[in-house]
């Protein structure tokens, strides 16, 4: 699987900015999808997680604000960011393979997560 992501860059807090990721290679092996970030001085985290099914769990940081959705079709993954914070600057990062079991609420990247290159988000108050 590979993964590119577009759609990164500046805009002013209370701005929105949507995020694409286009995968190719075997569809099958995707597994849930997901967005993370690296916020400056800090490790990369979650930001948002879709299985399969459509389902979707949400950082609490941002619930309310950004919605992870997909286009089987298109093999693209999306993030919606709405009432963007200066917080929210950093470095995105579109994941398949996550580690997910949202009965659980439990998703997480791990040793065979495969990662894009990133695209940059920079939110200026």
């Amino acid at each position: 699987v590979q993964l590119v992501e577009s759609g990164g860059g500046s805009v002013q807090a209370g701005g929105s900015l949507r995020l694409s990721c286009v995968a190719s290679g075997d569809s099958g092996s995707r597994g849930c999808m997901g967005w993370f970030r690296r916020v400056p001085g800090q490790a990369r985290a979650g930001v948002g997680v879709i299985d399969r099914d459509g389902n979707t769990r949400y950082t609490d940081s941002v619930k309310g604000r950004f919605t992870v959705s997909k286009d089987n079709g298109k093999n693209t993954l999306y993030l919606q960011m709405n009432s963007l914070q200066p917080g929210d600057t950093g470095t995105y990062y579109c994941a398949a393979k996550v580690v997910c079991r949202l009965a659980g609420d439990v998703w997480y990247a791990d040793a065979l997560t495969t990662w894009g290159q990133g695209t940059l988000v920079t939110v200026s108050s």
